[in-house]
């Protein structure tokens, strides 16, 4: 494929107007490969994950070149400062992002312009094609060109911008890379207006996010953090008199570390995200070696009954002095809200938790029994807090006489209740006795 054209004739200027650009079908991927093996020089490929194949063909049908995106590489240095987002956006959003891994244009069919022509029609439809496939778009594209074979003219006059050279590592399966000492040049091309905003933005928008949802979050914690929290753990009494491979300390902490990752806790998901841990990690936890000298990961049941029989209170004491180490006292000035919530899915119980705003600081947490609500159960939790000298919201809910003296008369606070129509009397008395805030505008 030489990327020094000719100017094109007339024939093969008016040509480029019938050009298409199609999805590959299954029993055209034997071809395909054979054509990529012959003509391009890194031969056919085997993607893993999300991909998708083009055909471009000619008025006649004739195939004029080929292309194959796939799944992006995992750390890009210049890719990432470029696009602008953090470790931790990148492994969650790195799906809106495509590489195309082959490009090739048949020798025998190849004419000025034909290239970008190309590569334009591929790209205004590539979003698209893999929300179709995939259930989300993708807003980036990226690619190597290798500099002892190409100039990248193609991908220049198609207004890819090149971020530089990688360091000569190239990967030969999931997550095993090797050193090849010979660098690419890195391009890359948003897909859409204001894509790299969109990859840093602290929330992704709607349509987006669910590509976050599929992602479960690699512990990014050292071995030595891992094991003071592990230590931090052991004063949790464990509920079981034998256990094999799985000390109680080992799955609060990845429990723990799942929380700090942003990672969904329930068992299933918990057990997923301790399948991430390295081997090294997996020892610092405490886990205990196999028959096979290797240190498994816990499964959906192990968590299950361990959240199900670990001492709260205690649990709770822990999480607290761990809390502290790392992030110091709760500030003084800050308030405390306490809200309850529900299981979204399946059974179980509803929980009070108390943090403190803006800091987000945790307190504590009290169950609410069934049969119940938080009315009673939010005097208990605030029978364990520091209230001296602070503000205490709750919800309308909790507008109750016995949680205003919970905390004005035992706790030394102040609180911040709501009236609304579940409250008419006090809602009464409010407007009567306490004159509106003036507003700065007109109801």
């Amino acid at each position: 494929m030489s990327e020094k054209f000719p100017v094109p004739s007339a024939d093969q200027q008016a040509s480029l107007a019938h050009i298409k650009v199609e999805l590959l079908e299954a029993a055209q991927m034997a071809r395909c490969n054979l054509l990529l093996d012959e003509h391009h020089y890194l031969k056919s490929i085997k993607p893993v994950g999300e991909r998708l194949y083009y055909v471009a063909t000619d008025a006649q049908g004739q195939w004029l070149a080929l292309l194959v995106f796939n799944a992006p590489a995992k750390h890009l240095k210049f890719r990432d400062e470029w696009i602008g987002w953090n470790a931790a956006q990148r492994e969650r959003r790195l799906a809106l992002v495509v590489n195309l891994s082959r490009y090739c244009l048949l020798p025998d069919k190849t004419f000025p312009n034909l290239g970008t022509r190309v590569l334009r029609l591929t790209l205004d439809r590539l979003s698209a094609d893999w929300q179709s496939h995939y259930g989300h778009p993708v807003l980036i594209a990226e690619t190597f060109v290798d500099p002892q074979q190409f100039c990248g003219t193609v991908f220049t006059a198609n207004g890819w911008i090149e971020l530089g050279q990688t360091d000569g590592w190239g990967r030969h399966q999931r997550d095993y890379y090797v050193k090849h000492d010979k660098p690419k040049r890195l391009f890359a091309r948003q897909l859409c207006p204001n894509a790299r905003r969109s990859l840093q933005a602290e929330h992704l928008k709607p349509d987006l996010a669910g590509v976050e949802t599929k992602v479960t979050p690699r512990p990014r914690r050292t071995v030595k953090e891992i094991a003071s929290m592990a230590e931090e753990f052991k004063k949790v009494p464990d509920f079981r008199v034998h256990f094999e491979s799985y000390p109680l300390w080992s799955l609060l902490t990845i429990v723990l570390l799942a929380v700090l990752c942003e990672s969904s806790r329930g068992s299933k998901a918990l057990a997923k995200f301790a399948r991430g841990f390295s081997q090294p990690q997996r020892r610092a936890l405490g886990i205990r070696r196999n028959p096979k000298g290797r240190y498994p990961a816990p499964s959906q049941p192990t968590f299950c009954r361990c959240l199900q029989k670990v001492d709260g209170r205690k649990l709770e004491e822990t999480i607290l002095a761990i809390q502290e180490k790392m992030r110091g006292q709760p500030p003084k000035g800050d308030l405390i809200a306490l809200d309850g919530k529900e299981p979204k899915h399946g059974g179980g119980q509803g929980v009070l938790t108390a943090v403190s705003l803006p800091g987000q600081f945790y307190l504590g947490s009290e169950i609410v029994e069934e049969k119940t609500n938080e009315i009673p159960v939010a005097p208990v939790l605030l029978e364990r807090l520091d209230l001296q000298g602070r503000f205490v919201s709750l919800d309308a809910l909790n507008t109750q006489d016995q949680t205003a003296r919970a905390i004005v008369l035992e706790g030394g606070g102040d609180f911040l209740l709501t009236a609304k129509g579940n409250q008419p009397t006090a809602e009464a008395n409010i407007k009567k006795l306490v004159p509106a805030p003036k507003a700065d505008f007109s109801p």
